[in-house]
């Protein structure tokens, strides 16, 4: 299951990696109601399915021993000890994973990461997810929180964050950002009819990353332009992780990934000029996530299955 702070998510994962039946429900607030909707996915599931463990992939920071979560932004819970508030609604094992470690683990195993010793997912959504995966395991550097990309600085005194920091690379470079970049194109050329002008009729709330997306697919030349930014702070965050990572692969997930190729080529040349040594070295391959949005919950099947072939040992961990 993905547990995100707009709705839950989940899927039943076969032994390939395969989603063989999915479910949604809307978040509610409050820990009870959101926990009650949990175990009201997994019995809807299990009444179609033999399910034999459950893994959540949440967006926030879990606890090393993978059954607390200890802070969610978009969540309600604070230090609560989930997994265990799960299994006494269901009667399965449930392990906890960060959502964007899950999406890796997921890639890793089932997809566009298979077999890669050092491996990073950039998720794009609402922000900048990452997840590090070293010959499989999943670095969580020393308290457990590691790696938070997104909130790198790329534009000193840019936009400013949720984070309380300015110019970090999420702002200009996820979903959230691609709607903040076309609102200002659209201020900056009042008077020039475009798709997305008239869809958004100068209301700039209306305006989203998605939107965005599909304006630029039929043509609009403001939604390109917005893309074309988006693919260049893509590049130059990817050169920074590079640097500091130096990744064999670099997979591109989260809900931006959906539109890849609006922005992905563009993306991969403006990086390997933008790396340093560029021309001396060799590049990470970039690629899509194999599962788009649902990587987070393949992987999040998978970890479970690890917990449950061997009870009391904490599976995927280095660092």
């Amino acid at each position: 299951m993905d547990v995100g702070g707009t709705s839950v998510r989940a899927g039943v994962v076969d032994e390939h990696g395969s989603l063989m039946d999915t479910a949604r429900v809307g978040t509610p607030s409050g820990e009870d109601a959101l926990e009650d909707a949990i175990a009201g996915v997994v019995e809807d599931l299990r009444n179609r399915h033999d399910v034999s463990g459950v893994g959540l992939a949440v967006a926030g920071f879990v606890a090393k021993d993978r059954r607390t979560v200890m802070f969610a932004p978009h969540l309600s819970w604070r230090a609560a000890p989930v997994a265990e508030r799960i299994e006494k609604r269901v009667g399965l094992p449930v392990t906890l994973e960060h959502d964007v470690n899950a999406a890796a683990v997921g890639e890793y195993r089932f997809g566009a990461a298979r077999g890669a010793h050092v491996a990073a997912l950039i998720a794009l959504g609402t922000g900048i997810g990452a997840g590090l995966l070293l010959d499989g395991k999943i670095y969580r550097g020393a308290y457990g929180v590691a790696p938070e990309l997104g909130h790198l600085t790329v534009v000193p005194g840019g936009r400013p964050c949720p984070c309380g920091k300015y110019g970090c690379w999420e702002r200009y470079c996820s979903g959230t950002a691609l709607a903040a970049t076309a609102v200002e194109l659209l201020a900056r050329h009042p008077g020039r009819s475009t798709v997305l002008a008239r869809e958004t009729r100068g209301d700039p709330g209306s305006v989203t990353g998605r939107r965005v997306a599909g304006a630029a697919r039929d043509g609009d030349p403001i939604a390109q332009r917005a893309m074309t930014e988006l693919a260049k702070w893509l590049a130059e965050g990817l050169a920074l992780v590079a640097d500091v990572f130096d990744p064999e692969i670099i997979v591109i997930g989260g809900g931006v990934s959906e539109s890849a190729p609006l922005f992905l080529d563009e993306a991969r040349e403006r990086y390997a000029d933008k790396i340093t040594g560029a021309g001396h070295r060799p590049l990470a391959r970039i690629r899509a996530a194999h599962h788009g949005d649902d990587s987070a919950i393949v992987g999040a099947a998978a970890l479970a299955v690890d917990a449950a072939n061997a009870p009391g040992a904490e599976v995927g961990v280095t660092g």
